[in-house]
């Protein structure tokens, strides 16, 4: 039996997959802050699930991390589906540095303590949901997108750091453009909002196939085709 640990698992595309690798006999080890919603997904299948409760922000995140993986007997595939993210165009302190220690600090070292893991285990498949918002800075949400931009950048220089030390693990960086999730459910508009449903079937697809990055759905990679080819003399003067 496969083994997956999930970190972010209480809700949104960590969730969505997870039902759908329990769906495959997948064992499962979750983690995220909110127990209740846990154990709702721990609920479909107990003798498949085992659970712990995880800030990946704090400095026991590893410790947390390593316990769980043992309770499992090992881990195949790491998936990271941890993160925050907020317009902030009053450019308030409190949450774009909320939003670093999230998406910048806590990413680092929970994806750091799974690539050691592998490195150490014979090699394993790590992949993790960044966005489409790393693709340019937006002015709406500056931490978000420049935390995304080094998800993206942290992610690729782990693929090379692997192969110069001849390490056997694949990297999946899933960069999905807005999904109906409550991350999004702020009041805010955001269009061409994708069923999450939909999302989650592409990322195990994307998991099956060990896709290196997955731009999804077919619109945003289009769209994120041209952001880049806009100059920045244009771009920082639109209104995104």
């Amino acid at each position: 039996m496969k083994r997956v640990i999930i970190v972010g698992a209480s809700s949104g595309m960590g969730y969505e997959v997870g039902k759908l690798l329990l769906a495959e006999g997948w064992q499962l080890g979750i983690a995220a802050r909110r127990e209740d919603k846990l154990r709702s997904l721990q609920a479909i299948a107990p003798h498949q699930v085992t659970i712990t409760c995880l800030d990946v922000t704090s400095q026991s995140a590893t410790d947390c991390l390593r316990k769980l993986i043992e309770s499992i007997g090992g881990m195949d595939l790491f998936f990271y589906a941890s993160g925050i993210g907020h317009q902030n165009r009053t450019l308030e302190p409190a949450v774009e540095l909320d939003t670093v220690r999230t998406n910048a600090m806590g990413f680092t070292q929970m994806i750091d303590a799974a690539f050691n893991y592998f490195a150490t285990h014979h090699g394993g498949h790590l992949a993790a949901i960044t966005s489409i918002a790393g693709t340019k800075g937006l002015g709406a949400a500056p931490s978000y997108s420049a935390t995304k931009a080094f998800q993206n950048t942290y992610l690729q220089s782990l693929e090379q750091l692997a192969s110069m030390r001849h390490l056997p693990i694949t990297i999946t960086d899933i960069r999905p453009g807005f999904v109906d999730t409550d991350l999004l459910h702020d009041g805010n508009h955001y269009p061409l909002l994708m069923k999450k449903e939909h999302v989650a079937r592409s990322i195990v697809h994307a998991l099956h196939h060990h896709h290196h990055v997955v731009i999804l759905d077919t619109r945003w990679r289009i769209i994120t085709f041209f952001w880049h080819l806009i100059p920045n003399a244009i771009w920082r003067k639109m209104k995104i």
